[in-house]
C-alpha cells in the first residue's frame, strides 16, 4: 500500500449502511497526517450524488477524518466565518486513492457565533428502520453524537479557528505549487 503524503490528492466516497454509495467528492488534498486523524482540504470540488447529479462546493473546506472516532468534521471557510458540518459516520478507510466511510445520517451544524444544531434526526430514524440498524449500532451512533458535541463544547483543536485558517493557507500553497508544476 502506498504511503500517504502531504500534497497527495484523494477522492472521498460516502456510503450508506446498505453498502450503496451516497455521495462522492472528486478531490481532497492531504494537509496533515496525525496519529489519530488525517486533515484534507478542497475548494470548489465536484460532488456527485448517488443518482448521478453533480454540483460544486462553494468555498474552501478543511476536512478531518478520524481513525477511531465515529464522526468527521468539515470546516467550511465562508466569508462570514467558519461553519462546521459534522457527519456521524464510521472511521475512515483508504482504498485505491479513495477515502471511504459510512454515513449514519445524523449531522451537527456549528455556526460562526458558536451555536449549534443537530440535523437529520428524522432521516436517521427512517434509515434505522429501513436498513435495520442494530440496537448496538444505535448506541454507537448516539454516543458518537454526544462525543462530538462534548469535543466541540470543550474546545477540541478541530474547531480552532486559527488552526483551520493555518490549514487553509497550507492548502492554498499546495494548490499554487501544483498549478506551477503543471505549467
Amino acid at each position: 500500500m502506498k504511503q500517504i503524503c502531504i500534497g497527495d490528492i484523494y477522492q472521498i466516497q460516502c456510503y450508506k449502511h446498505n453498502g450503496k454509495i451516497h455521495r462522492a467528492w472528486d478531490e481532497a488534498v492531504v494537509l496533515d497526517i496525525k496519529k489519530d486523524y488525517i486533515v484534507f482540504g478542497n475548494n470548489k470540488t465536484r460532488v456527485t450524488e448517488s443518482e448521478g447529479t453533480t454540483w460544486r462546493t462553494k468555498e474552501p473546506a478543511i476536512i478531518y477524518f478520524f481513525k477511531n472516532k465515529w464522526y468527521n468534521v468539515i470546516a467550511q471557510m465562508k466569508k462570514d466565518g467558519i461553519y462546521y458540518y459534522c457527519n456521524i459516520a464510521t472511521p475512515y478507510i483508504i482504498e485505491e486513492g479513495t477515502i471511504k466511510y459510512i454515513d449514519y445520517d445524523l449531522d451537527l451544524r456549528i455556526f460562526p457565533k458558536g451555536d449549534y444544531k443537530v440535523l437529520d434526526k428524522l432521516e436517521y430514524q427512517y434509515h434505522r428502520k429501513k436498513m435495520k440498524y442494530s440496537d448496538d449500532l444505535d448506541i454507537v451512533v448516539n454516543s458518537a453524537l454526544d462525543e462530538l458535541i462534548d469535543d466541540y463544547v470543550n474546545g477540541d483543536k478541530t474547531f480552532n479557528e486559527d488552526i483551520n485558517k493555518s490549514y487553509l493557507s497550507k492548502y492554498l500553497s499546495l494548490k499554487a505549487e501544483q498549478v506551477k508544476a503543471e505549467d
